[in-house]
């Protein structure tokens, strides 16, 4: 999962002649990929002791390390080809971009295992994905500004009876209340990300987003790391193989390459075309959940899914309106 898929942060540079079809592409692999990260994670739960706190602060250490070898390789490329370098961004706004992304991570990662330990995979996933979005929307709107909109109260309310559906109808065994808390929490995470990123690009500057994802792995590691250490960073298990394995796809698949596909693509795409993209996580995490790890889904579970679902597709559906409404009244008559 995403810092799963913050609003269209400013992108590195993603090589000359990206195809929308590729970039569609690109988004399509990050949010299956992302949808694989709470299965891993469950697996793991399953066969050691470790914690949702150590198994975030090993994922932010995996992906810190592989995104530090994507930019020596980029690196080494700029060396031996013409590139053109945007402005460097100033130094007090990356510190605070960094810190601030750090901070969402650990907070989004951590309480989103813990939602997955607590209340299953599916229930998690949906919940922190159909959250994020209503809470992006309801921040921006406090904090600077942005119009709702009716189409946008109507996904906020649509979301919140997804919610309800899901705590009030859902089976105790399925769906438990502290798990839902931790979705919301991760939901938070999520959100504070994307509307910070929002905040800071609002004069259009711009920010090497692999960069700053890598060092904001580092920043999300150093958080966790006092209570990953408390929870007991080294798992205990009768399969460290396994264990191992599960960690470095954790590191490998939905975090270094998820996010490498995710910046090119979005850099691309429409922000609203990749809020929609991106339901394939929750829709592929469910899959697996049911197809592979065995958990349930009740009538109860669907229906708050599917209007968790809905309420972000109608957020994406007003973004879309509000930019085309943008478009037409800052074209020339």
């Amino acid at each position: 999962m995403s810092i799963s898929a913050p609003a269209t942060p400013a992108s590195p540079a993603t090589g000359p002649g990206l195809s929308v079809g590729r970039s569609l592409f690109y988004l399509v692999v990050a949010g299956v990929a992302w949808g694989t990260a709470g299965a891993a994670a469950s697996l793991v739960y399953r066969v050691s002791d470790i914690g949702p706190l150590s198994l975030s602060f090993w994922r932010c250490v995996g992906g810190l390390v592989l995104l530090l070898g994507a930019l020596a390789l980029r690196r080494r490329r700029a060396a031996t080809a013409s590139v053109q370098k945007s402005a460097a961004e100033p130094r007090r706004r990356r510190l605070i971009r960094v810190l601030g992304t750090g901070i969402g991570l650990a907070v989004f990662q951590s309480a989103y295992f813990a939602a997955v330990e607590e209340t299953g995979l599916a229930v998690a996933t949906v919940v922190t994905l159909g959250a994020g979005p209503v809470l992006i929307a309801l921040g921006a709107m406090l904090t600077m500004g942005e119009r709702l909109g009716g189409s946008g109260l109507f996904a906020v309310v649509g979301a919140l009876a997804g919610l309800a559906v899901l705590v009030l109808g859902g089976d105790g065994a399925t769906v438990r209340p502290l798990g839902i808390a931790y979705a919301v929490l991760a939901a938070a995470g999520y959100a504070a990300i994307t509307l910070l990123t929002r905040w800071l690009g609002q004069d259009g500057g711009k920010a090497d987003a692999l960069s700053t994802t890598a060092w904001a792995f580092a920043v999300a590691a150093l958080c966790v790391l006092p209570l990953a250490g408390a929870e007991g960073l080294l798992p205990h298990t009768s399969e460290p193989a396994q264990v191992l394995w599960l960690l470095l796809y954790v590191a490998a698949v939905p975090t270094a390459l998820a996010y490498a596909l995710y910046f090119a693509g979005a850099a691309v795409v429409r922000a609203a075309t990749v809020s929609v993209i991106m339901l394939l996580e929750p829709v592929s995490a469910a899959v697996i959940a049911v197809a592979l790890l065995g958990e349930r889904l009740t009538a109860a579970t669907v229906v708050g899914t599917l209007l968790l679902l809905a309420a972000v597709v109608g957020l994406a559906t007003a973004e879309a309106r509000l930019a085309s409404d943008r478009r037409k009244a800052a074209a020339p008559a």
